[in-house]
């Protein structure tokens, strides 16, 4: 019996033992499998962004080769482009760990230009995630400066429009004109919470801004970031009252062109009520890209400013602006906006000195 007993002793001592040094194998097993992972990890890493075609390389081929190529990429003609950059570096744009302003800038540019996210960039440039979005951030806080230096007007507004003066069409019944107010909506991506002041008509998140431009096609304000559901009305009227915002108010005698969406009071001339113009008769063109959902919505409202900027930048620095050479050739092309700005309802407003010089306009073209 004694036997027996330390015969099964002995048994669970050896199972004990054999248990225990199963133990210590898997635990050895899991050290090395981790201790691989961290080697591979930090220490013998292999290599992502190893390519020779360095985004330094890329912006070099472009720059020193065909106009077009630059055009393509970064929506602008070279020389464009290095006067932008120098400008930058004017308001303090610094090259940073071995990124040229150029590069950087370069990055900036075909994310907006072409709506392509973090991922293609840091293929294309052969830098990380953090490093792209990191420089992105840091061109665009340069571009807040930029943009309130390339928005505003340019012209005391004491002369006729070139384009009003030498057009037919529109001289002298234009002559007091000096630009147009209009409103769009681009989509905006928030937080679910905080998503329904900006959900209008349209279904989705937008965020609503209200331009003015003049006859050269440069815009002279704006103002982005107001909810999708906030009238035009609304937006303009505090646009008007508000001192900080410095909108550029037309001098006595003056006036801007609006749409039914906006008063037609001093200083602002909108359409007969009920009448639609058939703009859809010569809407045309393709859709804007709308690729700055995955910003925070201050980034959004930023980038859209940005590129109301850029376009003013482009606008008076090219030799041939591309993008708009449509509208050079011709005054009647009007294409379509993804999101245009119908507005909901007509307003009542309608002031009785614009309503004559509405009128006086009128009589004019039919009598010609």
């Amino acid at each position: 019996m004694d036997d027996d007993i330390t015969e099964e002793m002995f048994i669970e001592h050896v199972v004990e033992q054999m248990e225990s040094t199963n133990r210590d194998i898997n635990a050895l097993a899991l050290l090395g499998i981790q201790a691989t992972a961290y080697s591979n990890t930090f220490i013998a890493k292999e290599p992502c962004r190893n390519s020779p075609h360095t985004g330094w390389k890329f912006m070099m081929e472009i720059l020193s080769g065909h106009e077009k190529r630059c055009h393509e990429m970064f929506r602008m003609e070279k020389h464009v482009f290095r006067e932008l950059c120098d400008t930058l570096k004017g308001y303090g744009l610094k090259s940073t760990r071995g990124i040229p302003v150029e590069e950087a800038v370069g990055m900036f540019l075909m994310t907006l230009g072409h709506g392509i996210g973090n991922r293609m960039i840091r293929e294309q440039f052969q830098h990380s995630g953090e490093t792209v979005s990191r420089q992105f951030s840091n061109v665009l806080n340069y571009m807040s400066t930029f943009t309130m230096e390339m928005i505003k007007p340019h012209d005391n507004y004491n002369e006729v429009p070139n384009h009003i003066r030498q057009n037919p069409k529109y001289y002298p019944y234009f002559r007091d004109c000096i630009g147009a107010i209009d409103g769009t909506h681009v989509r905006a991506s928030l937080p679910v919470d905080g998503q329904i002041p900006y959900i209008g008509r349209k279904g989705y998140p937008t965020q609503n801004i209200m331009a003015a431009c003049d006859f050269d096609m440069l815009f002279t304000f704006v103002w982005p970031g107001w909810e999708g559901c906030a009238h035009d009305t609304r937006i303009f009227l505090n646009a008007l009252r508000d001192p900080d915002l410095k909108f550029p108010h037309p001098p006595a005698g003056k006036y801007y062109l609006v749409d039914a969406g906006y008063p037609n009071m001093k200083g602002f001339l909108g359409p007969y009520k009920g009448e639609r113009y058939h703009l859809p008769d010569f809407q045309r063109g393709s859709q804007p890209r709308e690729r700055i959902h995955s910003y925070e919505f201050d980034k959004q409202v930023t980038i859209v400013a940005a590129s109301m900027a850029l376009h003013n930048f482009i606008r008076k620095k090219a030799i041939a602006d591309i993008e708009f050479q449509q509208y050079d050739e011709n005054e009647d092309y009007l294409p379509t906006s993804g999101d245009g700005n119908e507005s909901e309802y007509r307003l009542t407003i309608d002031d009785s000195e614009m309503g004559i010089i509405r009128d006086k306009i009128t009589l004019e073209l039919i009598g010609r």
